[in-house]
């Protein structure tokens, strides 16, 4: 009898696993980000595309120059992927000047 139960529940607990259907997705986000660093902090004009935005430069440090910037609203403009042409003012003054193509979920820092 004790076998006939344990072959039972046994029967009933390995059928229950695995019950229902899961999903998984994953991929990079389909933006990229913009960053300008240089050896002062600037508030700069960026021209992307015929749209401005009104950023900040990062402030480079020389020991450190493969360090990870930190994205905030105010040094970081995010876009699609793609093609963009890119132009910088300082004070008035063109300062950077170039066609950018930036891949999915890279973040781009330009030197000035």
């Amino acid at each position: 009898m004790k076998k006939i139960i344990v072959a039972l529940l046994s029967a009933i607990v390995l059928s229950g696993c695995g019950v229902g259907s899961y999903s998984v997705s994953s991929g990079k986000a389909d933006t990229a980000a913009l960053s300008f660093t240089s050896t002062d902090k600037l508030p700069i004009v960026v021209l992307v595309d015929g749209k401005e935005y009104n950023v900040e430069t990062v402030k480079t440090k020389a020991y450190r120059k493969d360090r990870n910037i930190k994205k905030t609203a105010l040094n970081t403009i995010y876009l699609q992927s793609g093609q963009h042409d890119v132009t910088v003012s300082v004070s008035g003054n063109e300062v950077f000047s170039k066609k950018l193509y930036l891949s999915a979920a890279e973040h781009r820092i330009v030197e000035l």
